[in-house]
């Protein structure tokens, strides 16, 4: 009966741990399923929602770096300098730790789980120590400070990206609607230059630059992933 009990656990196990079986492989789809095949992929999306809230947290790191840098100086000859000086770079490094966290999560790229710099029984003057000798302390500032127009940049180009392709793709719909070269929004008029054989040439483009977009995003992702990584993160710190 105990080794029933066990050859079933093996079994149970066997069964949990066996790797799922793979979805056809990208080289083995055609160029049509995997141009199209982007709008099925959760990571599509939550890359383009980085892109969008780059631009927030870039405001926010900008903000936090230059404010507290210039307060660290004009306290510095102050008697409470030391401690704010050593409480702000602190919270540099929990909002490496929180920046880390949302790359790994919408963007994929693996990050450490915790400071290893942080070693347990360390003197506390000791561990502020490293902290302000870590060289990625100072990758932090850099990388937060570089957020502001990487933000910007990501918002524009998804943004504008996205506005054109809809456009594109609703423009001609709307005008087959109504005569084939002006269509009425509450009393404005929308027309078009355009000659009634143009507007499925226009349409097809939206959809083409829509997709392309939605590839560019993960592109992006993962070129950003790989800064934060280098940015954020010591090699020798992943768990």
């Amino acid at each position: 009966e105990v080794a029933d009990i066990y050859r079933d656990t093996e079994v149970k196990v066997q069964s949990a741990l066996r790797t799922p079986p793979a979805r056809a492989a990208a080289s083995e789809r055609s160029g049509f399923a995997r141009f199209f095949g982007v709008i099925a992929e959760p990571r599509t999306y939550a890359s383009l929602f980085y892109m969008l809230l780059a631009l927030a947290t870039g405001i926010f790191y900008f903000t936090w770096v230059v404010t507290g840098i210039s307060l660290s100086g004009g306290l510095a000859v102050l008697v409470i300098g030391i401690p704010f000086v050593v409480l702000y770079f602190g919270s540099v490094r929990v909002l490496s730790l929180v920046e880390g966290r949302i790359v790994e999560a919408m963007l994929g790229e693996r990050m450490p789980r915790r400071p290893l710099y942080a070693a347990r029984g360390k003197p506390v003057l000791e561990r502020i120590k490293d902290m302000f000798i870590d060289p990625r302390t100072w990758t932090t500032l850099l990388y937060m400070v570089a957020m502001l127009p990487l933000g910007i940049v990501y918002f524009t180009v998804i943004v504008t990206a996205l506005s054109v392709a809809v456009s594109c793709i609703l423009a001609p719909v709307l005008l087959g609607f109504g005569a084939w070269d002006h269509w009425w929004i509450d009393s404005w008029e929308v027309s078009t230059s355009l000659h009634a054989w143009q507007l499925p040439i226009v349409f097809v483009s939206g959809v083409i630059l829509l997709f392309a977009t939605l590839h560019l995003a993960p592109g992006i992702g993962r070129m950003h992933g790989l800064l934060g990584k280098h940015l954020l993160v010591k090699s020798a710190q992943y768990v």
